[in-house]
């Protein structure tokens, strides 16, 4: 193999970003076997963190523009409870198993738990908070209150969030199917019944989403 500079203009930065991966990657790993017993439970994890450098990310959450800086481990979860102080969105298995934390990204629902924040770059964000008009709920919200959809309330929000999709991607055509495009919601309180007479109602009702 030649020995020779490639003539590739970019070689040189490609090498010292290569070089620099490696010095962080060396550092953390030495961080990680040497730190000391002593250290208390979470004081590791902020002082890794500090070897993530912050990127620049735009969203649009609930219609308002936001100009960030976030460590690229940041989930879409965590941004919108912990920066945005958005914490209607709940947080529950933290393994996209729940659905609690289920959000609307350009009008399709994901589990943000399982989404990084940066992937969102340049996309419109909903949350519960962002479903009401003032104090004019949802619709769908309404139909939960009036057919006692929740108990506990804790799963509430995302299954809000995934109802108003459910009717929206066509798939609340009858019990059984609203129940299946559900399914990924889990209801301990197991209100099941109560939510899918709410999403049947508003179907029905034919009022926009």
């Amino acid at each position: 193999m030649s020995n020779e500079k490639t003539d590739c203009p970019n070689h040189e930065s490609l090498h010292d970003t290569r070089r620099g991966f490696l010095k962080k990657s060396t550092t953390l790993a030495a961080f990680a076997i040497t730190a000391p017993a002593v250290v208390k439970a979470g004081e590791n994890d902020e002082k890794i963190a500090g070897f993530f450098e912050k990127m620049p990310l735009q969203i649009e959450v609930n219609g308002t523009a936001h100009n960030l800086s976030v460590e690229p481990r940041v989930t879409l979860l965590d941004l919108l409870r912990e920066q945005l102080n958005l914490t209607g969105t709940k947080k529950g298995c933290d393994h996209g198993q729940c659905g609690a934390c289920t959000v609307h990204v350009d009008g399709r629902r994901i589990n943000s738990c399982l989404s990084l924040a940066v992937m969102n770059q340049g996309k419109k964000i909903t949350t519960i908070e962002g479903l009401a008009s003032g104090d004019k709920l949802h619709p769908m919200q309404e139909a939960f209150i009036r057919f006692d959809g929740f108990q506990c309330g804790y799963c509430t929000p995302g299954q809000i969030m995934s109802a108003v999709a459910c009717i929206k991607e066509g798939h609340a055509n009858s019990e059984d199917e609203i129940r299946e495009f559900m399914s990924g919601n889990i209801c301990r309180c197991g209100a099941y019944p109560n939510i899918v007479d709410a999403i049947t109602e508003v179907k029905k009702g034919g009022l926009p989403l």
